[in-house]
């Protein structure tokens, strides 16, 4: 009776990929259960995508801080990329948050929150789909950068996955403390405006 049970309530092939708004909200409320785990379970169960974004941003901001590494190395710069040749510019500049501090633990945050939410959640089982999806936002922004100055592009990158959760989950509610109930795209807004805090 209890393999039965058990096997009963192992989901279906269609609830994997079902992207209701109920599904959204367990996915977020698994997501912060497993804050509570064991360390290395939890970096293991991230996906592919998101675990090696967050892991190449981090070992990048430690070689920084033990100046293996110049931040000046890093920035984009259409200059000394297209008539210098140093294209790694192109990607470095994503993966660059700042040094150590509560800005970038925030930036960490919002990578393993959303990036994940988006990778198990809308994009579950289409690993290449979210990679392409990445790509492209990555190469509109290299595109406007010059014309907007900005150098370091990893915070609008992060954004940008932030608001595309937010809009393909507007229905969800969240819980602000456990006080409010606000919609998940107000509920992001206010997460993603700390990314331009002053601290």
């Amino acid at each position: 009776l209890l393999l039965l049970r058990s096997s009963s309530q192992l989901p279906t092939k269609n609830q994997h990929h079902d992207t209701s708004p109920s599904v959204a909200a367990e996915l977020y409320a698994a997501s912060a259960v497993r804050l509570r785990m064991d360390p290395v379970s939890w970096y293991l169960e991230i996906p592919i995508v998101s675990r090696t974004y967050v892991t190449s941003s981090f070992l990048l901001t430690a070689a920084c801080a033990l100046d293996l590494v110049s931040p000046f190395s890093l920035y984009y710069d259409y200059v000394l990329i297209f008539r210098r040749g140093q294209f790694w510019r192109l990607v470095s500049n994503f993966f660059f948050f700042g040094m150590f501090s509560l800005d970038f633990l925030f930036h960490m945050y919002f990578l393993v929150r959303y990036c994940r939410l988006l990778e198990d959640g809308d994009f579950r089982g289409r690993t290449a789909d979210f990679l392409w999806m990445l790509l492209f936002g990555a190469g509109v922004m290299l595109a406007a950068a010059p014309l907007l100055g900005v150098h370091f592009l990893g915070s609008s990158l992060a954004f940008m996955m932030v608001y595309i959760w937010a809009r393909r989950n507007e229905h969800v509610r969240m819980s602000f403390f456990g006080i409010i109930s606000i919609s998940s795209p107000i509920f992001a807004l206010g997460h993603a405006c700390l990314l331009c805090s002053p601290w």
